[in-house]
């Protein structure tokens, strides 16, 4: 028996408000569909399909983290709100992609009640016509089905004012049907505001609806066809897939809070106008789009605890192009901007023993996520800030919650500098990752140390900011591209990503300057002249990659396009 469309119309209750204790998951049932339903720490009342998009098992048996849920079985996290999938402990170094999602279901909690639409937004008429500051009854779920019991009640005195919503008038009550199955209904009620309910109302009640249970389990013995649950899951090859979406697709938020984190960095707390916050995993970033035209690039600082917005740090660049300038001095609190959804070339891994990080002025901001994200997840980790004083220490507030984890380094010069990474870098133990990201000559150092100190290559993570190195455009080369059969000629003072944009094929972009990582391409054949920032010295000589933005080819070169 499949759910037809008049079925997942409306507004249906699923659960009272009781039943999302604290970090617990409620299994909830409507017309047959198993939901998870689910209370985050922040109050947001969440109701999603209850089946993990791996391999489906029932995420009622996972575990609500309060900012996240866990699926016991391969450990997937999905974000508050969204439902998108934050972490996925097989792949540990690669962010979800964005269409790993779960499905989420309209929800409201009113009277009391948690109330669900199958269909989408259905609207508030129903719930508006309760009485407010009314008692709610418990529960009486009846074996029969849900025609059946609403033919009864209306027998018993009850107007129907919709299938499935009834008014009792002798009795003061609001009835709800939620049909749990086709055979399966659970009746609710709430008893008017100003009506006697002391205990003895309440307990003839209760034993009146147990006894018009009884009498309809015993005239109806019959349990009809179950309805079929619908879910489809994920396959193992998406999971897998690296974020990559056109710099085009953008969201329109509205800047709730700006505000001054140091001398010269602002903070701003952006929030979107429709829908839901799009899920995003720390070391994410964003494309903000400027009102003198400008795009530029900023890192999230939220941890998974927050998701009804997006906080960004900029910092004023007195030499830049105007970007940090419009955003310090132009964009105001209520402004609105365009936004590209989070993308993330620089994912946190949640599997280690330890995990340390080092930031650098303003490269603070996608550590502050990563550092929110391992104190919620239990992980040890210790963050080293490095500053020119204290007073221009962005978002000292917030490193301050972070408590004993939080090492700061100020006023330190080139030298200085080097013997303290030298001491942070040293006694390697198991299991350990290093996170750095600040200005080009720190992470080149960083770098450098930790390869000295033993720290393997797939150990050492880093983002620059900018792309400082003299970039080299001479010189033309031909492209071949192996699965759209297309050849391209790369002229002197041009880039791979330009040519073919002109042919009609985009390849994702972000700062092309090569610092971000969003263009990079597979190389099936040829010598790269790699020009870029983000790539490893060992992805380098491997040259099986190149990012398209900046590097070049040397005579031809075959890419996987």
């Amino acid at each position: 028996m499949a759910l037809t469309d008049d079925q997942k119309r409306g507004w249906h209750p699923v659960a009272s408000s009781t039943d999302l204790a604290p970090r617990h998951v409620f299994h909830g049932r409507l017309w047959g569909q198993e939901l998870a339903c689910w209370r985050a720490d922040d109050g947001h009342v969440n109701v999603w399909v209850n089946r993990c998009l791996h391999r489906g098992v029932r995420l009622t048996i996972g575990r609500n983290l309060g900012h996240e849920l866990l699926c016991q079985y391969h450990g997937w996290r999905y974000a508050n709100r969204s439902a998108g999938c934050t972490y996925i402990p097989a792949h540990p170094a690669d962010a979800p992609a964005r269409t790993v999602c779960s499905h989420v279901y309209p929800s409201l909690e009113r009277h009391g009640l948690v109330w669900v639409a199958l269909d989408g937004d259905a609207g508030n008429a129903v719930i508006a016509d309760i009485p407010a500051g009314g008692t709610l009854l418990r529960q009486m779920s009846v074996a029969v089905a849900h025609d059946t019991v609403r033919r009864a009640l209306e027998a018993g005195g009850a107007a129907g004012c919709s299938p499935f919503h009834f008014r009792d008038e002798a009795r003061a009550l609001t009835l709800f049907l939620q049909p749990v199955d086709a055979g399966v209904t659970v009746i609710r009620g709430i008893l008017d505001a100003g009506a006697d309910a002391d205990i003895a109302r309440l307990r003839a009640l209760d034993h009146e609806f147990a006894m018009l249970r009884d009498r309809l389990e015993r005239e109806h013995p019959d349990v009809p066809q179950p309805i079929a649950a619908e879910f489809r899951p994920v396959s193992e090859e998406l999971a897998k897939v690296p974020e990559r979406r056109r710099r085009g697709s953008t969201r329109r938020m509205r800047v709730e809070r700006k505000w001054c984190v140091a001398p010269d960095v602002m903070a701003f707390r952006l929030v979107p106008i429709d829908g839901p916050l799009a899920a995003f995993q720390p070391g994410a970033h964003v494309d903000v789009h400027l009102p003198n035209g400008l795009v530029r690039q900023y890192s999230i600082t939220n941890g998974p605890d927050d998701t009804t917005g997006l906080v960004i740090g900029v910092k004023r660049e007195t030499d830049g192009r105007g970007g940090s300038a419009a955003l310090h001095d132009t964009v105001q609190e209520g402004d609105v901007l365009a936004l590209s959804e989070p993308r993330n070339n620089f994912p946190l891994r949640r599997d280690q023993l330890h995990t340390r990080l080092i930031a650098g002025g303003i490269g603070l901001t996608p550590l502050l996520s990563m550092a929110r994200t391992l104190r919620l997840s239990g992980v040890s980790f210790e963050l080293h800030v490095f500053a020119r004083s204290r007073e221009g220490l962005p978002f000292a507030d917030e490193l301050k919650a972070l408590g004993g984890a939080v090492h700061v380094h100020t006023g330190l010069d080139a030298e200085a500098s080097s013997a303290a990474f030298a001491r942070i870098l040293a006694d390697q133990g198991e299991k350990e990752e290093l996170y750095v990201c600040g200005p080009p000559a720190m992470l080149d150092t960083v770098r450098g140390t930790a390869a000295g100190a033993g720290w393997q290559d797939d150990q050492i993570h880093f983002e620059y900011f900018a792309n400082e190195r003299k970039l080299d455009r001479s010189g033309s080369f031909t492209v071949a591209l192996a699965r759209s059969a297309v050849t391209v000629e790369v002229p002197s003072g041009r880039s791979i990503v330009e040519v073919l944009r002109e042919h009609d094929i985009d390849i994702p972009t972000s700062c092309e300057k090569g610092a971000c990582g969003t263009c990079r391409v597979d190389v099936i054949e040829g010598e790269i002249d790699h020009q870029d920032v983000w790539l490893s010295d060992a992805e380098k000589a491997a040259n099986r990659c190149m990012m398209a933005c900046v590097s070049r080819g040397r005579g031809r070169i075959v890419l996987d396009l």
